[in-house]
């Protein structure tokens, strides 16, 4: 399984929460303060919400979510064999969930892109304190906690 993973920033996590359960007819598969994680079907999408007041309607960044570390791996060789860097970010804790992941740098406009999997869930946003870098490839989320 893989999917495209978009985040958003929201003004008020509620509101958008009411408002995608109605446009993909699914409700959020997890919902902690300041948070809504979707798993639509169909269209295939992780949809995550991250509430950043003042910065709603903005993008957070963007993932793919694949089903396991081989394929973070695989993933990851194939795009350095392109010529695309990529920062390492292995059992790493972000967005309610323990992953392996990597960044890929170097998009034309900035853009944030992620490859990960998740290896478990996480009752905490981050890791404990001062746990590596920002979660979700901007500072701009660290106000979500």
């Amino acid at each position: 399984m893989s999917r495209i993973q978009l985040a958003l920033n929201v003004d008020d996590v509620e509101t958008a929460t009411a408002f995608y359960t109605k446009l993909f007819g699914v409700g959020p598969a997890k919902t902690p303060p300041g948070y809504a994680n979707f798993a639509v079907t169909d269209p295939p999408l992780k949809l995550v919400l991250l509430e950043n007041p003042g910065h709603g309607g903005t993008l957070n960044h963007l993932g793919v979510e694949v089903a396991d570390v081989a394929r973070v791996d695989a993933e990851q060789t194939r795009l350095t064999g392109l010529g695309l860097a990529s920062r390492d970010e292995r059992g790493t804790t972000c967005c309610y969930a323990r992953q392996d992941k990597f960044w890929v740098e170097g998009a034309p406009s900035s853009e944030q892109w992620e490859v990960y999997t998740v290896l478990d869930d996480s009752p905490t946003f981050y890791g404990e304190p001062g746990d590596g870098p920002a979660c979700c490839g901007s500072e701009a989320a660290a106000t979500v906690v």
